[in-house]
Protein backbone atom coordinates (compact mmCIF):
# COMPACT_ATOMS: atom_id res chain seq x y z
CA UNK A 1 0.00 0.00 0.00
CA UNK A 2 1.14 3.76 -0.50
CA UNK A 3 1.08 6.56 1.77
CA UNK A 4 0.24 9.72 1.57
CA UNK A 5 -0.14 12.26 4.66
CA UNK A 6 -2.14 15.33 5.41
CA UNK A 7 -2.32 17.45 8.47
CA UNK A 8 -5.03 16.47 11.26
CA UNK A 9 -6.26 20.03 10.40
CA UNK A 10 -7.31 19.92 6.83
CA UNK A 11 -9.14 16.62 7.84
CA UNK A 12 -12.36 18.47 9.14
CA UNK A 13 -12.32 15.98 12.06
CA UNK A 14 -10.75 17.14 14.96
CA UNK A 15 -11.49 19.50 17.75
CA UNK A 16 -9.74 22.60 18.63
CA UNK A 17 -8.78 21.22 21.60
CA UNK A 18 -6.91 18.06 20.03
CA UNK A 19 -5.30 20.75 17.29
CA UNK A 20 -4.10 22.80 19.71
CA UNK A 21 -2.49 20.11 21.85
CA UNK A 22 -0.71 18.45 19.03
CA UNK A 23 0.59 22.32 17.58
CA UNK A 24 1.66 23.03 21.34
CA UNK A 25 -0.20 25.95 21.76
CA UNK A 26 0.57 28.06 24.93
CA UNK A 27 -2.66 27.96 26.13
CA UNK A 28 -2.74 24.39 26.92
CA UNK A 29 0.51 24.04 28.22
CA UNK A 30 -0.35 23.67 32.12
CA UNK A 31 -2.44 21.10 31.43
CA UNK A 32 0.02 17.87 30.42
CA UNK A 33 3.67 17.51 31.53
CA UNK A 34 5.49 16.30 28.42
CA UNK A 35 5.33 17.22 24.91
CA UNK A 36 4.43 14.90 22.73
CA UNK A 37 8.26 14.65 20.93
CA UNK A 38 11.80 12.78 21.73
CA UNK A 39 12.52 16.18 23.86
CA UNK A 40 9.27 15.59 25.84
CA UNK A 41 10.23 10.90 26.39
CA UNK A 42 13.64 12.11 27.30
CA UNK A 43 12.23 14.30 30.47
CA UNK A 44 9.82 11.30 30.90
CA UNK A 45 12.12 8.59 31.51
CA UNK A 46 14.35 10.54 33.77
CA UNK A 47 11.34 11.59 36.13
CA UNK A 48 9.41 8.52 35.58
CA UNK A 49 8.83 6.95 39.61
CA UNK A 50 7.57 3.57 39.13
CA UNK A 51 6.39 2.47 42.66
CA UNK A 52 4.47 -0.52 41.30
CA UNK A 53 5.62 -4.08 42.17
CA UNK A 54 6.82 -5.48 39.07
CA UNK A 55 7.37 -9.03 40.02
CA UNK A 56 3.54 -8.86 40.24
CA UNK A 57 2.90 -7.57 36.98
CA UNK A 58 5.14 -10.16 35.45
CA UNK A 59 3.58 -12.78 37.20
CA UNK A 60 -0.01 -11.78 36.55
CA UNK A 61 0.46 -11.04 32.89
CA UNK A 62 2.33 -14.68 32.52
CA UNK A 63 -1.17 -16.64 34.62
CA UNK A 64 -3.53 -14.12 32.01
CA UNK A 65 -1.78 -15.99 29.10
CA UNK A 66 -1.47 -19.50 30.11
CA UNK A 67 -4.02 -20.27 28.03
CA UNK A 68 -2.92 -19.09 24.43
CA UNK A 69 0.39 -19.77 22.64
CA UNK A 70 2.05 -16.37 22.47
CA UNK A 71 4.74 -15.49 20.27
CA UNK A 72 8.03 -15.43 21.70
CA UNK A 73 8.48 -11.84 21.55
CA UNK A 74 5.63 -11.61 24.06
CA UNK A 75 7.13 -13.76 26.34
CA UNK A 76 10.17 -11.53 25.98
CA UNK A 77 8.86 -8.34 26.52
CA UNK A 78 6.27 -9.58 29.74
CA UNK A 79 9.99 -10.92 31.40
CA UNK A 80 11.03 -7.35 30.01
CA UNK A 81 8.84 -5.91 32.52
CA UNK A 82 10.76 -7.03 35.76
CA UNK A 83 13.75 -4.87 34.13
CA UNK A 84 13.84 -1.49 35.94
CA UNK A 85 14.98 0.07 32.29
CA UNK A 86 11.94 -1.12 31.13
CA UNK A 87 8.90 0.91 30.09
CA UNK A 88 5.27 0.51 29.00
CA UNK A 89 3.59 2.76 25.68
CA UNK A 90 -0.06 2.21 26.57
CA UNK A 91 -3.46 2.21 24.83
CA UNK A 92 -6.51 1.01 25.91
CA UNK A 93 -9.77 0.03 24.87
CA UNK A 94 -13.10 -1.39 25.26
CA UNK A 95 -13.46 -5.27 24.54
CA UNK A 96 -15.79 -4.94 20.93
CA UNK A 97 -16.63 -8.11 19.57
CA UNK A 98 -14.67 -9.12 17.17
CA UNK A 99 -12.02 -6.24 17.42
CA UNK A 100 -15.06 -3.38 16.81
CA UNK A 101 -14.23 -0.39 14.58
CA UNK A 102 -10.90 -0.19 12.47
CA UNK A 103 -9.49 2.51 15.30
CA UNK A 104 -9.43 -0.04 17.96
CA UNK A 105 -6.52 -1.18 15.44
CA UNK A 106 -5.05 2.15 14.65
CA UNK A 107 -4.88 2.42 18.31
CA UNK A 108 -2.60 -0.61 18.48
CA UNK A 109 -0.08 -0.07 15.56
CA UNK A 110 0.92 3.31 16.99
CA UNK A 111 1.72 1.50 20.21
CA UNK A 112 3.49 -0.99 18.42
CA UNK A 113 5.25 1.22 16.33
CA UNK A 114 6.05 4.31 19.01
CA UNK A 115 7.45 1.70 21.15
CA UNK A 116 10.02 0.38 18.44
CA UNK A 117 10.98 4.11 17.56
CA UNK A 118 12.17 5.04 21.19
CA UNK A 119 14.25 1.70 21.24
CA UNK A 120 15.85 3.32 18.12
CA UNK A 121 16.47 6.39 19.90
CA UNK A 122 16.96 5.39 23.50
CA UNK A 123 18.81 2.10 23.07
CA UNK A 124 19.34 1.30 26.84
CA UNK A 125 15.93 1.08 27.73
CA UNK A 126 13.52 -1.39 26.91
CA UNK A 127 9.96 -0.20 25.31
CA UNK A 128 6.86 -2.89 25.54
CA UNK A 129 3.59 -2.11 23.69
CA UNK A 130 0.19 -2.95 25.96
CA UNK A 131 -3.58 -3.00 24.60
CA UNK A 132 -4.47 -2.25 28.31
CA UNK A 133 -8.17 -3.81 28.40
CA UNK A 134 -11.14 -2.35 29.43
CA UNK A 135 -12.10 -5.65 31.13
CA UNK A 136 -14.40 -3.62 33.94
CA UNK A 137 -16.52 -1.52 31.68
CA UNK A 138 -19.83 -2.46 31.94
CA UNK A 139 -21.30 -0.55 28.89
CA UNK A 140 -22.40 -3.65 27.02
CA UNK A 141 -24.72 -2.39 24.39
CA UNK A 142 -21.22 -0.34 23.24
CA UNK A 143 -19.59 -3.05 22.76
CA UNK A 144 -21.77 -6.28 21.62
CA UNK A 145 -21.77 -5.47 17.69
CA UNK A 146 -20.08 -4.68 14.83
CA UNK A 147 -20.28 -3.13 11.25
CA UNK A 148 -19.43 -4.95 8.57
CA UNK A 149 -20.06 -2.31 5.18
CA UNK A 150 -24.03 -2.06 5.44
CA UNK A 151 -24.70 -5.12 7.80
CA UNK A 152 -24.55 -4.56 11.70
CA UNK A 153 -24.43 -7.96 13.75
CA UNK A 154 -25.26 -7.73 17.31
CA UNK A 155 -24.81 -10.64 20.23
CA UNK A 156 -27.80 -10.24 22.09
CA UNK A 157 -27.97 -11.31 25.38
CA UNK A 158 -28.88 -10.16 29.11
CA UNK A 159 -25.45 -8.68 30.11
CA UNK A 160 -24.93 -7.30 33.73
CA UNK A 161 -21.36 -6.56 35.17
CA UNK A 162 -18.00 -6.58 34.04
CA UNK A 163 -17.60 -7.18 30.31
CA UNK A 164 -14.57 -8.65 30.93
CA UNK A 165 -16.22 -11.81 32.85
CA UNK A 166 -19.21 -12.67 30.74
CA UNK A 167 -19.17 -15.71 28.88
CA UNK A 168 -18.95 -16.23 25.32
CA UNK A 169 -20.85 -19.61 25.47
CA UNK A 170 -24.18 -17.63 23.57
CA UNK A 171 -21.94 -15.62 20.50
CA UNK A 172 -22.04 -18.55 18.70
CA UNK A 173 -24.60 -17.07 16.34
CA UNK A 174 -23.17 -13.80 16.12
CA UNK A 175 -19.52 -15.60 15.27
CA UNK A 176 -20.85 -17.81 12.53
CA UNK A 177 -22.86 -14.60 10.75
CA UNK A 178 -19.09 -12.92 11.00
CA UNK A 179 -17.57 -16.01 9.64
CA UNK A 180 -20.48 -16.00 6.94
CA UNK A 181 -19.28 -12.67 5.91
CA UNK A 182 -15.36 -13.58 5.50
CA UNK A 183 -16.27 -16.20 3.20
CA UNK A 184 -13.85 -18.58 1.90
CA UNK A 185 -10.60 -17.36 0.55
CA UNK A 186 -7.34 -17.51 2.21
CA UNK A 187 -7.82 -14.06 3.45
CA UNK A 188 -11.18 -14.65 5.13
CA UNK A 189 -10.53 -17.67 6.32
CA UNK A 190 -7.47 -17.55 7.83
CA UNK A 191 -9.31 -14.27 10.32
CA UNK A 192 -12.25 -16.72 10.54
CA UNK A 193 -9.83 -19.14 12.05
CA UNK A 194 -8.81 -16.58 14.13
CA UNK A 195 -11.86 -15.63 15.12
CA UNK A 196 -13.37 -18.69 16.09
CA UNK A 197 -10.07 -19.88 17.97
CA UNK A 198 -10.34 -17.04 20.06
CA UNK A 199 -14.45 -16.92 20.93
CA UNK A 200 -14.82 -20.79 21.14
CA UNK A 201 -11.48 -21.69 23.47
CA UNK A 202 -12.06 -19.38 25.61
CA UNK A 203 -15.07 -18.76 28.32
CA UNK A 204 -14.23 -15.55 29.44
CA UNK A 205 -14.60 -11.66 26.83
CA UNK A 206 -11.73 -10.67 28.62
CA UNK A 207 -9.63 -14.11 27.67
CA UNK A 208 -11.11 -14.07 24.18
CA UNK A 209 -10.08 -10.68 23.19
CA UNK A 210 -6.71 -11.40 24.59
CA UNK A 211 -6.41 -14.43 22.52
CA UNK A 212 -7.68 -12.56 19.27
CA UNK A 213 -5.55 -9.33 19.75
CA UNK A 214 -2.81 -11.89 20.15
CA UNK A 215 -3.49 -13.66 16.66
CA UNK A 216 -3.46 -10.37 14.91
CA UNK A 217 -0.48 -8.31 17.03
CA UNK A 218 1.18 -10.87 19.08
CA UNK A 219 4.42 -11.13 16.65
CA UNK A 220 5.19 -7.46 16.93
CA UNK A 221 4.99 -8.13 20.81
CA UNK A 222 2.19 -6.67 22.17
CA UNK A 223 1.07 -7.07 25.46
CA UNK A 224 -2.39 -7.17 26.51
CA UNK A 225 -2.84 -6.22 30.21
CA UNK A 226 -6.19 -7.14 32.18
CA UNK A 227 -6.14 -5.19 35.61
CA UNK A 228 -9.33 -6.73 36.86
CA UNK A 229 -6.78 -8.70 39.27
CA UNK A 230 -6.82 -8.75 43.29
CA UNK A 231 -3.16 -7.95 43.36
CA UNK A 232 -2.85 -5.02 41.42
CA UNK A 233 -6.12 -3.53 42.90
CA UNK A 234 -4.18 -4.12 46.06
CA UNK A 235 -1.74 -1.56 44.89
CA UNK A 236 -3.92 0.61 43.94
CA UNK A 237 -6.13 0.10 47.55
CA UNK A 238 -4.95 3.55 49.03
CA UNK A 239 -5.82 5.70 46.16
CA UNK A 240 -9.24 3.61 46.00
CA UNK A 241 -9.71 4.35 49.60
CA UNK A 242 -8.29 8.47 49.92
CA UNK A 243 -10.74 8.82 46.84
CA UNK A 244 -14.14 7.23 48.28
CA UNK A 245 -13.74 9.13 51.34
CA UNK A 246 -12.12 12.72 50.53
CA UNK A 247 -13.34 13.00 47.39
CA UNK A 248 -10.11 14.44 46.18
CA UNK A 249 -10.76 13.83 42.06
CA UNK A 250 -14.20 15.50 42.40
CA UNK A 251 -12.95 18.58 43.50
CA UNK A 252 -9.16 18.41 41.55
CA UNK A 253 -10.75 17.17 38.04
CA UNK A 254 -14.05 19.87 38.35
CA UNK A 255 -11.30 22.72 38.98
CA UNK A 256 -9.59 21.58 35.82
CA UNK A 257 -12.84 21.50 33.69
CA UNK A 258 -13.69 25.19 34.68
CA UNK A 259 -10.09 26.39 34.18
CA UNK A 260 -10.45 24.35 30.25
CA UNK A 261 -14.39 25.87 29.46
CA UNK A 262 -12.64 29.25 30.53
CA UNK A 263 -10.25 29.14 27.60
CA UNK A 264 -12.83 27.97 25.53
CA UNK A 265 -12.07 24.07 25.27
CA UNK A 266 -14.77 21.58 25.39
CA UNK A 267 -14.77 19.13 27.95
CA UNK A 268 -15.14 15.05 27.97
CA UNK A 269 -16.59 13.95 31.24
CA UNK A 270 -17.48 15.38 34.63
CA UNK A 271 -16.15 14.09 38.05
CA UNK A 272 -18.62 12.54 40.32
CA UNK A 273 -18.51 13.11 44.06
CA UNK A 274 -17.55 9.11 44.33
CA UNK A 275 -15.86 7.83 40.91
CA UNK A 276 -15.68 4.55 41.69
CA UNK A 277 -18.40 0.98 41.44
CA UNK A 278 -18.54 -1.95 43.66
CA UNK A 279 -18.37 -4.75 41.18
CA UNK A 280 -18.83 -8.51 42.27
CA UNK A 281 -19.36 -11.15 39.15
CA UNK A 282 -22.84 -10.26 38.42
CA UNK A 283 -22.91 -6.47 39.47
CA UNK A 284 -21.06 -3.19 38.49
CA UNK A 285 -22.82 -0.27 40.67
CA UNK A 286 -22.02 3.32 41.59
CA UNK A 287 -21.04 4.05 45.40
CA UNK A 288 -22.84 7.43 46.56
CA UNK A 289 -22.57 8.71 50.18
CA UNK A 290 -25.96 9.20 52.00
CA UNK A 291 -25.86 10.74 55.80
CA UNK A 292 -22.46 9.03 56.31
CA UNK A 293 -23.24 6.00 54.74
CA UNK A 294 -21.56 4.58 51.58
CA UNK A 295 -24.35 2.76 49.54
CA UNK A 296 -24.15 0.72 46.43
CA UNK A 297 -26.86 1.93 44.50
CA UNK A 298 -29.64 -0.29 42.73
CA UNK A 299 -28.50 -2.92 45.88
CA UNK A 300 -28.81 -3.24 49.38
CA UNK A 301 -25.08 -3.04 50.48
CA UNK A 302 -24.10 -0.23 52.14
CA UNK A 303 -21.04 0.44 54.41
CA UNK A 304 -19.99 2.29 57.50
CA UNK A 305 -16.76 4.58 56.64
CA UNK A 306 -15.35 1.66 59.32
CA UNK A 307 -16.38 -0.98 57.09
CA UNK A 308 -15.78 0.37 53.90
CA UNK A 309 -12.20 1.17 54.41
CA UNK A 310 -12.28 -2.91 55.61
CA UNK A 311 -13.52 -3.64 52.90
CA UNK A 312 -11.25 -2.05 50.46
CA UNK A 313 -8.06 -3.39 52.92
CA UNK A 314 -9.68 -7.24 52.88
CA UNK A 315 -11.22 -7.20 48.98
CA UNK A 316 -9.86 -4.34 46.87
CA UNK A 317 -10.53 -6.18 43.71
CA UNK A 318 -14.78 -5.38 44.34
CA UNK A 319 -13.38 -1.67 43.55
CA UNK A 320 -13.40 -0.80 40.29
CA UNK A 321 -12.75 3.17 39.09
CA UNK A 322 -14.76 4.68 36.12
CA UNK A 323 -13.36 7.14 33.69
CA UNK A 324 -11.25 9.35 35.56
CA UNK A 325 -10.05 6.93 37.99
CA UNK A 326 -9.01 4.63 35.53
CA UNK A 327 -6.11 6.32 34.32
CA UNK A 328 -4.36 6.69 37.50
CA UNK A 329 -4.54 3.04 38.49
CA UNK A 330 -3.20 2.50 34.94
CA UNK A 331 -0.07 4.53 35.58
CA UNK A 332 -0.05 3.29 39.51
CA UNK A 333 0.45 -0.67 38.45
CA UNK A 334 2.44 -0.11 34.94
CA UNK A 335 5.96 1.20 34.39
CA UNK A 336 4.15 3.64 31.63
CA UNK A 337 5.57 6.59 29.89
CA UNK A 338 2.69 7.32 27.13
CA UNK A 339 -0.89 7.04 26.48
CA UNK A 340 -2.03 6.11 23.10
CA UNK A 341 -5.58 7.72 22.34
CA UNK A 342 -8.18 8.93 20.05
CA UNK A 343 -9.11 12.67 20.32
CA UNK A 344 -11.91 12.55 22.63
CA UNK A 345 -9.51 10.21 25.00
CA UNK A 346 -6.91 13.06 24.46
CA UNK A 347 -9.48 15.70 25.73
CA UNK A 348 -10.25 14.15 29.08
CA UNK A 349 -6.65 13.09 29.90
CA UNK A 350 -6.27 16.83 29.72
CA UNK A 351 -8.51 16.91 32.48
CA UNK A 352 -6.90 15.12 34.93
CA UNK A 353 -3.53 16.50 35.24
CA UNK A 354 -4.43 17.97 38.66
CA UNK A 355 -5.65 15.02 40.02
CA UNK A 356 -2.61 13.17 38.90
CA UNK A 357 -0.60 16.13 41.06
CA UNK A 358 -2.63 15.93 43.73
CA UNK A 359 -2.12 11.91 44.14
CA UNK A 360 1.68 12.48 43.33
CA UNK A 361 1.39 10.04 40.30
CA UNK A 362 3.75 10.35 37.39
CA UNK A 363 1.18 11.88 34.25
CA UNK A 364 2.13 10.06 31.05
CA UNK A 365 3.23 11.94 27.63
CA UNK A 366 -0.39 11.89 25.77
CA UNK A 367 -0.32 11.03 22.33
CA UNK A 368 -2.56 11.32 19.69
CA UNK A 369 -3.55 7.48 17.93
CA UNK A 370 -2.43 7.43 14.18
CA UNK A 371 -5.76 7.72 11.65
CA UNK A 372 -6.07 6.37 8.32
CA UNK A 373 -8.35 6.71 5.59
CA UNK A 374 -7.70 3.32 3.05
CA UNK A 375 -8.58 3.98 -0.39
CA UNK A 376 -9.06 0.80 -2.79
CA UNK A 377 -8.14 0.50 -6.18
CA UNK A 378 -11.88 1.13 -7.50
CA UNK A 379 -12.41 4.09 -5.58
CA UNK A 380 -8.64 5.33 -6.35
CA UNK A 381 -9.61 4.62 -10.35
CA UNK A 382 -12.67 7.03 -9.87
CA UNK A 383 -10.73 9.80 -8.14
CA UNK A 384 -8.73 9.58 -10.86
CA UNK A 385 -11.39 9.82 -13.32
CA UNK A 386 -12.87 12.83 -11.28
CA UNK A 387 -10.13 14.60 -10.68
CA UNK A 388 -10.21 14.68 -7.24
CA UNK A 389 -6.94 14.67 -5.12
CA UNK A 390 -6.93 12.84 -1.33
CA UNK A 391 -6.90 15.95 0.19
CA UNK A 392 -9.93 17.00 -1.56
CA UNK A 393 -12.40 13.64 -0.08
CA UNK A 394 -12.34 15.65 3.54
CA UNK A 395 -14.25 18.74 1.86
CA UNK A 396 -17.89 18.81 3.37
CA UNK A 397 -19.80 17.27 0.62
CA UNK A 398 -21.44 20.50 -1.35
CA UNK A 399 -17.78 21.79 -1.16
CA UNK A 400 -16.22 19.35 -2.74
CA UNK A 401 -19.01 19.45 -5.77
CA UNK A 402 -18.90 23.18 -6.11
CA UNK A 403 -15.21 22.67 -6.24
CA UNK A 404 -15.32 20.40 -8.66
CA UNK A 405 -17.25 22.33 -11.15
CA UNK A 406 -15.48 25.38 -10.89
CA UNK A 407 -12.49 23.57 -11.70
CA UNK A 408 -13.97 21.40 -14.58
CA UNK A 409 -15.65 24.07 -16.36
CA UNK A 410 -14.37 26.54 -18.91
CA UNK A 411 -17.35 28.64 -17.84
CA UNK A 412 -16.56 31.66 -15.94
CA UNK A 413 -19.13 30.52 -12.71
CA UNK A 414 -17.77 32.89 -10.24
CA UNK A 415 -18.73 36.97 -10.03
CA UNK A 416 -15.92 38.05 -7.70
CA UNK A 417 -14.70 40.60 -10.03
CA UNK A 418 -18.09 42.07 -11.14
CA UNK A 419 -18.80 42.05 -7.37
CA UNK A 420 -15.73 44.35 -6.82
CA UNK A 421 -16.42 46.63 -10.51
CA UNK A 422 -19.92 46.63 -9.12
CA UNK A 423 -19.03 47.68 -5.22
CA UNK A 424 -16.65 50.55 -6.44
CA UNK A 425 -19.20 52.08 -8.64
CA UNK A 426 -21.72 52.01 -5.75
CA UNK A 427 -19.07 53.68 -3.71
CA UNK A 428 -18.66 56.68 -5.93
CA UNK A 429 -22.02 56.94 -6.79
CA UNK A 430 -22.69 57.38 -2.87
CA UNK A 431 -19.69 59.82 -3.10
CA UNK A 432 -21.56 62.21 -5.55
CA UNK A 433 -24.68 61.40 -3.74
CA UNK A 434 -23.23 62.73 -0.28
CA UNK A 435 -22.08 65.79 -2.02
CA UNK A 436 -25.34 66.51 -3.14
CA UNK A 437 -27.35 65.71 -0.17
CA UNK A 438 -25.85 63.95 2.93
CA UNK A 439 -28.68 61.98 3.84
CA UNK A 440 -28.33 60.69 0.38
CA UNK A 441 -25.24 58.06 1.25
CA UNK A 442 -27.61 56.01 3.09
CA UNK A 443 -29.88 55.21 0.10
CA UNK A 444 -27.12 54.41 -1.92
CA UNK A 445 -25.63 51.58 0.81
CA UNK A 446 -28.83 50.52 0.70
CA UNK A 447 -28.51 50.16 -3.32
CA UNK A 448 -25.08 48.37 -3.02
CA UNK A 449 -26.09 46.51 -0.81
CA UNK A 450 -29.27 45.25 -2.71
CA UNK A 451 -27.01 45.09 -5.91
CA UNK A 452 -24.28 42.73 -4.33
CA UNK A 453 -27.19 40.97 -2.42
CA UNK A 454 -28.51 40.18 -6.75
CA UNK A 455 -25.34 39.45 -8.15
CA UNK A 456 -24.63 36.75 -4.96
CA UNK A 457 -27.71 35.18 -5.94
CA UNK A 458 -27.17 34.79 -9.96
CA UNK A 459 -23.69 33.35 -8.88
CA UNK A 460 -25.54 30.47 -7.15
CA UNK A 461 -27.99 30.42 -9.72
CA UNK A 462 -25.19 30.01 -12.45
CA UNK A 463 -23.29 27.06 -10.21
CA UNK A 464 -26.63 25.43 -10.00
CA UNK A 465 -27.61 25.19 -13.56
CA UNK A 466 -24.47 24.26 -14.17
CA UNK A 467 -24.51 21.18 -11.71
CA UNK A 468 -27.74 20.34 -13.27
CA UNK A 469 -25.63 19.67 -16.52
CA UNK A 470 -22.95 17.12 -14.82
CA UNK A 471 -25.35 15.00 -12.50
CA UNK A 472 -23.43 11.86 -13.48
CA UNK A 473 -20.28 13.19 -12.07
CA UNK A 474 -21.75 15.00 -8.82
CA UNK A 475 -23.69 11.47 -8.43
CA UNK A 476 -20.16 9.84 -8.33
CA UNK A 477 -18.89 12.72 -6.19
CA UNK A 478 -21.54 11.49 -3.72
CA UNK A 479 -21.21 7.97 -3.32
CA UNK A 480 -17.36 8.29 -3.26
CA UNK A 481 -17.59 10.34 0.05
CA UNK A 482 -20.57 7.91 1.05
CA UNK A 483 -18.06 4.68 0.39
CA UNK A 484 -15.19 6.03 1.91
CA UNK A 485 -16.79 8.27 4.68
CA UNK A 486 -19.71 5.90 5.78
CA UNK A 487 -22.32 7.96 7.61
CA UNK A 488 -20.82 11.17 6.67
CA UNK A 489 -17.79 10.17 9.43
CA UNK A 490 -14.36 8.91 8.86
CA UNK A 491 -14.17 5.30 7.83
CA UNK A 492 -11.99 4.54 11.33
CA UNK A 493 -15.04 5.10 13.33
CA UNK A 494 -17.59 2.86 11.46
CA UNK A 495 -15.88 -0.25 9.44
CA UNK A 496 -14.54 -3.23 10.71
CA UNK A 497 -11.02 -5.15 9.79
CA UNK A 498 -12.85 -7.83 8.21
CA UNK A 499 -13.76 -5.92 4.70
CA UNK A 500 -9.81 -5.04 4.62
CA UNK A 501 -8.73 -8.16 6.01
CA UNK A 502 -10.98 -10.14 3.28
CA UNK A 503 -9.09 -8.06 0.88
CA UNK A 504 -5.54 -7.57 1.85
CA UNK A 505 -4.67 -10.30 4.52
CA UNK A 506 -1.84 -9.78 7.02
CA UNK A 507 -0.70 -7.21 4.06
CA UNK A 508 -2.93 -4.53 5.43
CA UNK A 509 -1.39 -4.83 9.55
CA UNK A 510 2.06 -4.96 8.02
CA UNK A 511 0.85 -1.61 5.54
CA UNK A 512 -0.21 0.26 8.87
CA UNK A 513 3.31 -1.03 10.30
CA UNK A 514 5.29 0.13 7.55
CA UNK A 515 3.46 3.80 7.22
CA UNK A 516 2.30 5.30 10.74
CA UNK A 517 4.87 7.40 12.12
CA UNK A 518 3.23 7.99 15.46
CA UNK A 519 5.29 11.25 16.42
CA UNK A 520 4.98 13.38 12.75
CA UNK A 521 1.42 14.16 13.94
CA UNK A 522 0.07 13.49 10.53
CA UNK A 523 -3.53 11.75 9.28
CA UNK A 524 -2.48 8.72 6.83
CA UNK A 525 -4.04 8.34 3.80
CA UNK A 526 -3.55 4.54 2.52
CA UNK A 527 -3.89 3.52 -1.36
CA UNK A 528 -4.14 0.17 -1.98
CA UNK A 529 -2.59 -0.01 -5.66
Amino acid sequence: MQAKYISYQETNAFSSAVLDYIDGKDQLSTFYKYTPDFEGFAEAIANRNFKGNRSTLTQILKKQYATIQAPALVEQNIQLLADDRTYTITTGHQLNIFSGPLYFIYKIVTAINLAKELKEKFPNKNFVPVYWMATEDHDFEEINHVKIEDKKLSWNKKALGATGRLSTKDITETLLAYKGYLGITENGLQLAQLVENAYTQHEKLSDATRALVNGLFGKYGLVCVDADEPLLKKEFAAIIEADIIGQHSFEQISESNAALEAKGYKTQVNPREINFFYMTDQLRERIVKENEVYKVMNTDIQFSEAELKKEITDFPERFSPNVVMRPVYQEVILPNLAYIGGGAELTYWLQLKTNFDYYQVDFPVLLLRNSALVIDKRAELKMQILGISHKDLFKKPETLKNDWIKAHVNLQLTLGDEQRSLSAIFDQIKLNAYKIDKTLSESADAAKTKALKLIVNLEKKMLRAEKRKHDTSLSQIDNLKGKLFPTGVLQERVLNIAPLYVAYGEEFIDSLILNFKPLDHQFTVLFAS
